[in-house]
């Protein structure tokens, strides 16, 4: 099969989704790898590094025509005239919440597979929970930074990878942190995992404002698989909350816990709402690019090695997979997306992938 693998086009993303060591394990097995120049630079990870693993060192067209593209970031318009229909896209999709760009790809006859959905049999996310763990870390030091001075009391919205990286954080730099989770037969398993160093709690309204309205620093680590983020923070708490105080809102991707919340760069990081600080990098981890693709690019390999030795195939024997598939060949396989978007739902089903 030809793999594409693009320079990441998003503002500030310089992570590259796979390393010259995954490529070479692809070329190995027969596999042409297209990998477009400069698409591991900021990772140091020259062309000829690529070239000696075995890739074609191409433009961004050429990368573009792999049957399968894998990518980091999510599809931008200005890579739309790339699609082609019936080719398999396999990145962080981020297209819950944006039925825009699910109606574009839909459009467009993609095979939409999504990093942030691929569920594996303990119920867990294993490309999503190496950037999340690293999300969480450095939001803490957004916020450290923000605020000019380590945390005094923080509050971690979602006990997910992020949120219980951000607490670990939190409480490295000696701040008080209570950690709010969704579920309350979760709170126990949550104290656990933390090593008793944080106070657990559920998200429910009242501890939100109480913990909200004590905080200096809160961290939106909210993930509910294809499904916006809940506002936890309405703009009334928000408008309470102190005055210079920080959110660092890592849900961005899915709206944000917040009803302040926007997205953020890492060329402008931040504003000011309601007299909150709010930081919303939708790709954070990007701010350390080399240790992100390495890890990504682990995490990813074992799947793009089954897709790339076909699609169908990958997904019949691959409940994981299959748990990512948001669009086949243009169709909406999501019911939540078929909603926001109007197209119809149409399941995934054994007859498509015979």
């Amino acid at each position: 099969m030809i793999v594409g693998i693009p320079r990441e086009a998003k503002e500030g993303e310089r992570r590259v989704a796979l390393t010259p060591a995954a490529v070479h394990a692809l070329a190995s097995r027969g596999h042409e790898v297209r990998v477009e120049s400069g698409a591991g630079a900021a990772v140091e990870f020259p062309d000829e590094a690529y070239a000696l693993a075995g890739a074609r060192i191409v433009d961004a067209a050429g990368a573009w025509q792999g049957e399968l593209v894998v990518k980091v970031k999510e599809v931008l318009p200005a890579e739309f005239r790339h699609l082609r229909r019936g080719q398999a896209l396999f990145c962080f999709m981020h297209i819950v919440g944006e039925p825009d760009l699910a109606r574009a790809l839909a459009s467009r006859g993609i095979t939409a597979i999504a990093f942030e959905m691929v569920r594996d049999l303990t119920g867990q996310f294993p490309l999503l929970a190496p950037m999340s763990a690293i999300a969480g870390r450095l939001a803490i030091e957004r916020g450290i930074a923000l605020l000019g001075r380590a945390p005094e009391r923080v509050l971690v919205l979602g006990a997910g990878h992020a949120g219980a990286s951000a607490a670990q954080a939190a409480a490295d730099c000696g701040a008080e942190v209570t950690i709010l989770c969704r579920r309350r037969e979760s709170v126990e398993g949550h104290r656990r995992r933390l090593g008793g160093r944080c106070e657990v709690g559920v998200a429910d309204a009242l501890a939100v404002e109480r913990c909200a309205l004590a905080a200096d620093l809160v961290i939106g680590a909210v993930f509910l698989p294809g499904t916006p983020t809940p506002k936890l923070l309405p703009r009334s708490l928000v408008k309470r909350m102190r005055p210079g105080s920080v959110l660092v809102d890592v849900s961005i991707d899915a709206g944000g816990v917040a009803e302040t919340s926007r997205p953020t760069s890492h060329a402008e990081p931040s504003y000011v709402e309601e007299g909150v600080v709010h930081c919303c990098i939708a790709n954070l981890p990007a701010a350390v690019p080399r240790e992100a693709s390495e890890l990504l690019s682990a995490a990813a390999l074992p799947f793009v090695l089954q897709l790339a030795g076909g699609v169908k195939r990958a997904l019949c024997q691959s409940d994981a997979l299959r748990a990512g598939v948001l669009l086949w060949e243009g169709r909406v396989t999501h019911e939540g997306i078929a909603g926001e978007t109007g197209l119809a739902f149409a399941p995934l089903t054994d007859r498509d992938l015979a």
